[in-house]
């Protein structure tokens, strides 16, 4: 269904065949009156060559409007086949955010390059936002923004922001600075326009900012938007003056970026794999959790072989050892889900962790028991060996109770020591579980090994 609608968003063919044969009138009516998503559709969908007809047909301002605005796999390869001075032109014409965060995905050789043919106000700017690490928030924030004097009435204010709007990103908030550019207000445009004209600044600004560090880690700039449904929130430094903002649009980005690590360390990858990966690129994400667990889960065979006498004189316990590691595991994974989900949100910030902590293990307790109640039944009536049933439903019990302890714990505990808690992914939390799981079960079945002869 979802691809049947993107077909309908505009005619492919058409533009294909318009480009084939370079009617270049006809090709820019149609294709600019398409919606800036649709324009980088049919860019991300088009070969090199197509593309290379396109910069011909389009001007740099044009292209960089959808190029900003699409999340393309392989820039390096894009600008490979532009002219240098069209690509310069083109980040000229971007967001300065924007065009940042598309040259952290070139070579360092070719940035230089780029930045020297850029226009030199637009290079300066971009120049001074590289400094800044990729993953703060002095990484994610434009300076295009607009701030007026707090000394200002609100008739100046208002042809200030008449002549900065063009290049601004967003106007809906006007951020206000005293002579030494530090923040101290802010005014929302639709208070701007409603105030007297005489009134100063000062007078009708809120002087209550929310506002980050320009050195935050981006997932806490995210929350803060999150938690203050703001549309532009302020970047300073350590004397507070007002270096930048950061937009929605760029928060939107991050809690997907965010959402999207979190899920491959939770599966076990050390990287989200692209369709386009190479098998040996696919193999590397993948190996070094892969090798990390194969030697984790050579413990679960040492506790096997170790309780081989065991197996042997009561043959029908192996048939359960994948009930018991599997449900352990499960309850496990889950847990890890919902404490690893609400430390990302920050739903269990202010909580007790050792209340948290009781209530999985509670939950794993009582979820435990059902499924062991079940599985005691089952036992009895196909193979009618009541203690042998006792010995699984215990063991059931038991490794689902710790195994859910644990998917909470770990994760509270690393947080605790600053690492990210989505490191103690399903599969690790699995293995672990395997582990407590088995010894619990073999341990159970030595014990009472006379009952069960």
């Amino acid at each position: 269904m979802a691809e049947e609608l993107e077909e309908q968003l505009y005619d492919k063919e058409l533009l294909d065949e318009l480009l084939e044969h370079h009617h270049i009138d006809r090709f820019r009516e149609v294709f600019l009156a398409l919606h800036i998503y649709e324009q980088g559709e049919y860019f991300t969908e088009s070969d090199e060559n197509k593309r290379s007809i396109m910069y011909q047909m389009l001007s740099p301002q044009e292209v960089a409007e959808f190029v900003e605005q699409t999340e393309l796999e392989n820039y390096d390869q894009v600008f490979e086949t532009m002219d240098a001075i069209f690509a310069s032109q083109m980040l000229s014409e971007m967001s300065y955010d924007n065009a940042v965060d598309i040259l952290n995905e070139l070579p360092k050789a070719k940035i230089a390059g780029l930045l020297l043919l850029m226009d030199k106000e637009a290079a300066g700017e971009v120049k001074a936002l590289l400094h800044y690490e990729e993953d703060t928030a002095g990484g994610l924030m434009t300076t295009e923004y607009i701030s007026v004097s707090s000394l200002m009435t609100v008739r100046e204010a208002m042809l200030q922001l008449k002549e900065q709007a063009p290049s601004a990103e967003t106007i809906y908030y006007i951020f206000i600075v005293n002579d030494r550019n530090q923040l101290v207000g802010v005014i929302s445009l639709r208070d701007l326009i409603v105030a007297e004209n005489d009134a100063y600044i000062e007078d009708v600004m809120n002087e209550r900012v929310i506002s980050v560090n320009v050195a935050d880690d981006q997932e806490d700039v995210a929350m803060v938007v999150r938690d203050y449904d703001l549309l532009a929130l302020p970047v300073v430094d350590y004397q507070n003056h007002l270096l930048g903002i950061i937009t929605i649009d760029d928060i939107v980005d991050v809690i997907d970026e965010e959402a999207s690590e979190d899920y491959s360390k939770l599966a076990g990858v050390s990287d989200i794999d692209s369709v386009d990966d190479s098998v040996f690129d696919t193999a590397k994400k993948r190996l070094p959790w892969l090798a990390a667990l194969t030697i984790m889960g050579m413990g679960t065979a040492t506790i096997l072989g170790s309780f081989q006498e065991t197996l042997e004189h009561v043959a029908l316990l192996a048939a359960f050892i994948p009930i018991i590691g599997g449900m352990a595991g499960n309850s496990g994974t889950q847990s890890l889900a919902v404490v690893v989900r609400g430390i990302s949100t920050g739903e269990i910030e202010g909580q007790n962790k050792v209340k948290l902590a009781i209530r999985e293990a509670g939950s794993g307790l009582l979820t435990g028991f059902s499924c062991a109640f079940l599985l005691f039944a089952i036992i009895c009536i196909v193979y009618k060996k009541p203690v042998l049933a006792v010995i699984v439903a215990v063991s059931l019990t038991i490794a689902m109770t710790v195994a859910t302890l644990a998917g909470a714990l770990v994760p509270i505990i690393m947080h605790r020591i600053n690492i990210d808690p989505a490191v103690a992914s399903g599969p690790f939390i699995s293995t672990i579980n395997d582990i407590i799981s088995m010894l619990i079960y073999f341990g159970l079945a030595t014990t009472f090994m006379s009952y069960l002869s």
